[in-house]
């Protein structure tokens, strides 16, 4: 791990190093450098400091022993009294990287009432479902959960550790990967395991400009966060296989400070992220009111809409129907884009989609390198022309 140092009394107060942040990571504080949260640790600052003042520090991590860590462990979320469908693709994608080293896949519950998911998880490949089940576990605990889990990866000392990037999962990884004393990369949208069983950790980064490839070489577990929808799930086995075991709940980890005063559920809404059919507006939009003739065929499709960033911060659309980093992920039988550029925060989030159907006025727009049937023209020309043909055919 690395971290900037600034000696103050080598420093001069001169200001090139917060003019050659990158980041704007370095505050000027009555005439002394202050560094900020955006700080990336890139030693920029580093190079451009007259005086030296500033230093880059490296902390060495001792390596562990990597033949004492095996297998790969997901954790198996249980929410709304069902198990959550991130937890059966990060199982699908934990048996596709387990072959290369000959791994096994095991899972983990915790909560209240999950044995009976443990009987259906056996029936997914996996060799060993661990169980934390107690009353006091009915709601989510980030201290107790984290608790339970880490006992079981302290018993199993498993390679990996996959977990869903849900809310709970976004809550728990971290304090798991904490405890460990290791690395954590969220929301990652490919996963590689190499011969010497480093897990390569793929997701976009520095605004999604770039696609950045992260190994944790030197400490174990390795663990990672995927978002729902990026992998794809196993079939469902007619025979169960893989054992159950179950754990006794840490001493002391019933004991929290933390309490459930009440609960109100959220009502159930559609999500994009479950469509089969989706229409996508982008950037070529020129109005708000041109979201009407996505929506439109949308309809006509039987499917859902959705747009871009850009057109949410217009505030032409909310986050909930967003497909990209930051919005939703998204894997439908048929996705349509409509005057939708391809950056890589958009593509990375839709590019599993069975079928992609992509307009733009732009042949070379990055989107087609995604297409599976291109369409190079004015969408107010061919959307309207889809519209009229399937109203037709309808009719």
């Amino acid at each position: 791990m690395a971290k900037i140092a600034i000696l103050e009394r080598k420093c001069t107060g001169c200001g090139l190093c917060a003019s050659n942040c990158p980041f704007g990571a370095i505050d000027m504080k009555d005439g002394r450098p202050d560094l900020n949260a955006a700080c990336k640790v890139c030693g920029i600052c580093v190079k451009n400091c007259p005086e030296k003042a500033i230093l880059k520090l490296e902390t060495k991590v001792d390596s562990v022993d990597k033949s004492k860590w095996n297998d790969i462990l997901v954790f198996a979320e249980v929410s709304g009294g069902r198990l959550h469908p991130v937890c059966l693709e990060l199982v699908g994608k934990a048996r596709e990287l387990a072959k290369n080293v000959n791994y096994k896949v095991k899972t983990v519950l915790v909560g209240s009432g999950v044995s009976a998911f443990a009987e259906e998880l056996k029936h997914y490949g996996v060799s060993e479902i661990a169980v934390y089940d107690d009353p006091a576990l009915s709601y989510f605990r980030a201290d107790a959960y984290a608790a339970c889990v880490e006992d079981y990866i302290k018993y199993a000392h498993p390679s990996v550790v996959l977990v869903g990037a849900t809310s709970l999962g976004r809550s728990l990884a971290p304090r798991l990967s904490t405890r460990f004393h290791t690395g954590l990369t969220a929301d990652c949208t490919k996963l590689e395991l190499r011969e010497n069983t480093d897990l390569v950790q793929i997701r976009p980064a520095f605004g999604g400009n770039i696609m950045a490839q992260i190994i944790t070489t030197n400490t174990r577990p390795q663990f990672a966060t995927v978002r729902y929808k990026v992998m794809t799930p196993p079939e469902r086995a007619e025979e169960a296989s893989g054992d159950i075991l179950i754990r006794k709940i840490p001493k002391g980890v019933l004991e929290s400070r933390v309490s459930c005063v009440s609960v109100e559920p959220i009502p159930p809404k559609k999500s994009i992220s479950d469509a089969e059919i989706l229409v996508v507006g982008g950037r070529g939009l020129q109005k708000e009111s041109d979201l009407d003739m996505i929506r439109e065929l949308a309809r006509l499709l039987g499917g859902d809409w959705a747009t871009t960033r850009p057109l949410v911060e217009k505030g032409w659309n909310t986050n909930d129907r967003q497909i990209g980093l930051s919005g939703r992920t998204v894997r439908p039988r048929l996705i349509i884009t409509c005057g939708v550029s391809g950056a890589i925060q958009f593509t990375a989030c839709m590019n599993g989609s069975d079928h992609i159907v992509a307009i733009n006025t732009d042949k070379n727009a990055p989107i087609f390198d995604v297409a599976h049937v291109a369409i190079v023209g004015d969408l107010y020309e061919i959307v309207p022309a889809l519209i009229r043909q399937l109203k037709e055919a309808q009719a």
